[in-house]
This record gives C-alpha cells, sequence and structure tokens, in this order.
C-alpha cells in the first residue's frame, strides 16, 4: 500500500514538474518581459516573435519564464504560443542542406538569431529563417525546441 502512494506522489510531482518545464515562443512582433507578474512592474527586456523560453513558474494568467542566457522574467501568458522556435547559441553556426556536416551548407546564422523550427534528426535540427531559407543545424548550436 505505501509502494503504491509512493509511486502515486512521484508520478504526481513528475507530472508537476514537467508541467513547469514547458517551452514556449512569442507570438506577437515585440513583447514585453516584466520583473514580476503583472503590469505594474517594470519591463526588463522586449522579446521578439518566435524567441523562445521555458515555462518556469506559473501565477495566475502570467508565466515566469528563462531564455538561452538564463535571463529570467515574467510574461502576460496568451503572449505566447506552442510553435517551436530555436536561438542560434553559438558565435557563427552552417545551416546545411542535410542533417550532416558531409552536406553542402546553404547559409550561416549568428548568436542570438532565432529560427522556426522545423524537425529534429540525430542531433540535428532543420530550421526555417524568417526569410524562408531552410536548413540543417547541429543541435548543440542552438537552444530551444
Amino acid at each position: 500500500m505505501i509502494r503504491k502512494l509512493c509511486a502515486g506522489f512521484i508520478v504526481v510531482l513528475l507530472t508537476a514538474t514537467l508541467a513547469y518545464a514547458q517551452m514556449v515562443s512569442i507570438a506577437r512582433s515585440k513583447v514585453n518581459m516584466r520583473e514580476g507578474p503583472g503590469r505594474k512592474y517594470t519591463v526588463i527586456w522586449e522579446l521578439g516573435k518566435g524567441y523562445p523560453l521555458k515555462v518556469i513558474e506559473r501565477k495566475g494568467k502570467w508565466l515566469k519564464v528563462k531564455d538561452f542566457e538564463n535571463d529570467t522574467g515574467w510574461i502576460l501568458g496568451k503572449l505566447v504560443n506552442n510553435n517551436a522556435h530555436i536561438v542560434v547559441v553559438k558565435e557563427r553556426s552552417n545551416m546545411r542542406s542535410g542533417p550532416g556536416v558531409n552536406h553542402k551548407v546553404v547559409g550561416k546564422v549568428v548568436y542570438g538569431e532565432v529560427l522556426r523550427t522545423l524537425k529534429h534528426d540525430k542531433g540535428w535540427v532543420q530550421a526555417k529563417r524568417e526569410n524562408g531559407l531552410t536548413g540543417w543545424i547541429r543541435k548543440d548550436m542552438v537552444w530551444g525546441w
């Protein structure tokens, strides 16, 4: 009986933890990240469309989020969506025609650039730039989903 209760508690705890580890992306062209959960709090960052964030806490309609540089702040929940995006975390990286270094370079991406995630394949991410260029980037060169 105690084992079943403990196992049930662990499942509930893991489910709650996973809910907070959710990834979201900015849904509008400009969104304010604030110091606290409300409009009365100071704006600390202005984020652009697609910028990926990790949800680490919820308070009413507000989400406490963390970005790829571990900056944290609060965003109104209706200003984000579940459209997968990534951000480049290396100074400069290649976009390739396929998932592997043997594929042709089709473009370059730079630190902080936000891309729409299309697919994942064995340590590679297929992504699309706002201008339409599509290519593959090594997973360790980006952060997001």
